[in-house]
């Protein structure tokens, strides 16, 4: 009997228990060498007064099993909870969500019966980093941070991800028609490792047109990468489309360890009555057993699962009347996969796994001069009219004296001084670009220091400063509209 390979296990909330021990009745009646040792999570723990939603101990467990198989939790309302799959993707360095959306046509109804595609989406920064304030009475921000270590990893895994499982074309999507530095940052490093690739091809979309191509076309595309809020959009609406998200799991991997989950809520109105499908969490198995170098006992359940597809055993969500031979329960349906063990699908393509997890190298390290140009500096103010005039005389009167002089002002990113337009819409959030009076002047922290002691004695509230810099002479910074 071959060594069981222990690992985290946590049962969840609402449908989650029930699914959990569907899925674990299928590994152990395929032969899986696993050892399960479990933890609570969720509901429970965020009531008990654990905020992430899981027990200090709970993570000892995780990082020494390395592989964690979590059914869905329940957040409970109100503020004061943090995600728990964020929270753990990010503690962990979770860095890849691996999202398969397949079609099961024609046993799972779908419009799109050829639509195989895998969605590979950076977990831990852009938005998802939740760095969040409310500067004024009127306006909050949010940080959008993007790394170049970060993207090198996610680039590199997806490509490494086609290489593995013999896709041909890697898409990236981006909105770096807009947001040239971040999804700018994002796009050039997929252009420069997919120069690495040659013998996968690879191809860019603008997230709008590519989201609305992926809707209507999806078997146009293998495997997208992209930034994390565009995936985690995209992934819904991939798995949606592709019959159910019920079906569909995901693979969290990281370079120690690795979570694999179902993509669905806990549906805690169907809970406790033994109806929900358990396959959204049985295909995140089936991902966790290649991951573990498995790929013969995931081929042997993930098979015999499209078996029980085939033969129209449905439980009640895929149901449909005149495709679906019989309805079954959560049960029926894992006595229906496990009685299949050992078959092959005649109509739906079977499987084959490739055997070990997918390594990436660490991230190369960069560097370059850097060289401040100038600052930002942001103001609450909301006096009179807010006649931006007004508060472009007052800046200029303030800063007259120091190394720095005022360029321009926005609103919203748009230019309202000099030269504003009178249409455009003001709120009490100023952004305030000042650049060196004499232009070879080389600025210091002395000099950004002088200029904002002279703001303030002006009266005027700075809230946020940011420095405007250049690396190897390439401007790291956007312009402002109208600039």
């Amino acid at each position: 009997m071959s060594q069981q390979i222990p690992i985290t296990i946590a049962r969840g909330d609402g449908i989650g228990p029930e699914i959990m021990e569907a899925t674990l009745r299928i590994l152990d009646a395929a032969g899986a060498p696993l050892r399960y040792e479990e933890i609570k999570v969720g509901k429970e723990m965020f009531e008990a007064g654990y905020t992430s939603g899981l027990a200090p101990d709970a993570w000892d467990v995780i990082r020494r099993n390395k592989v964690f198989l979590k059914a869905p939790i329940t957040t409970p309302q109100g503020g004061g909870y943090k995600s728990l799959n964020v929270t753990i993707r990010k503690s962990l360095s979770l860095y890849a969500n691996v999202r398969p959306s397949k079609s099961y046509a024609p046993f799972v109804t779908s419009q799109h019966p050829t639509m195989d595609l895998v969605i590979v989406r950076e977990n831990e920064e852009d938005l998802y980093a939740g760095i969040e304030h409310q500067q004024t009475n009127e306006v909050a921000q949010v940080l959008k941070l993007i790394t170049r270590p970060g993207t090198e990893r996610i680039v590199r895994y997806a490509f490494e991800y086609a290489r593995a499982y013999g896709r041909e074309t890697v898409t990236c999507m981006t909105k770096d028609n807009i947001m040239k530095h971040t999804d700018g940052l994002f796009h050039k490093v997929f252009d420069e490792i997919a120069a690495e690739y040659p013998d996968i091809e690879s191809d860019h979309y603008i997230i709008d047109i590519g989201a609305a191509r992926v809707a209507e076309q999806p078997e146009r595309f293998d495997v997208i990468c992209t930034l994390n809020l565009y995936g985690d959009i995209l992934s819904d609406i991939a798995s949606q489309i592709a019959g159910s998200v019920g079906l569909a799991g995901s693979a969290n991997i990281g370079d120690e360890v690795a979570m694999f989950e179902a993509i669905h809520g806990s549906a805690p109105d169907i809970a406790g009555r033994k109806i929900a499908n358990p396959s959204g969490l049985l295909v995140a198995a089936t991902q966790m057993l290649v991951h573990l170098g498995l790929g013969d006992v995931a081929e042997r359940i993930e098979n015999a699962w499209l078996c029980a597809l085939e033969s129209g055993i449905h439980t009640a969500d895929i149901y449909r009347e005149g495709l679906s031979e019989r309805e079954v329960g959560t049960f029926g349906f894992t006595d229906a996969v496990i009685a299949n063990l050992g078959n092959e699908p005649r109509k739906l393509r079977r499987v084959k796994y490739r055997k070990g997890a997918i390594t990436v190298p660490k991230p190369r390290r960069t560097t370059s001069t850097k060289v401040l140009e100038g600052i930002d500096v942001f103001l609450d103010w909301d006096e009179g009219d807010r006649h931006p005039d007004v508060l472009g005389k007052a800046l200029e009167s303030a800063a007259a004296g120091t190394t720095l002089k005022l360029k321009m002002i926005t609103n919203r990113g748009v230019k309202v001084y000099p030269d504003g337009l009178p249409e455009t819409f003001w709120s009490d959030h100023w952004r305030c670009r000042f650049v060196p009076v004499a232009p070879e002047t080389k600025l210091t922290f002395d000099d950004v220091l002088a200029l904002l002691a002279a703001i303030h004695g002006a009266g005027l509230d700075v809230i946020k400063t940011e420095h405007l810099y250049t690396f190897d002479g390439v401007r790291g910074y956007s312009l402002g509209q109208g600039e």
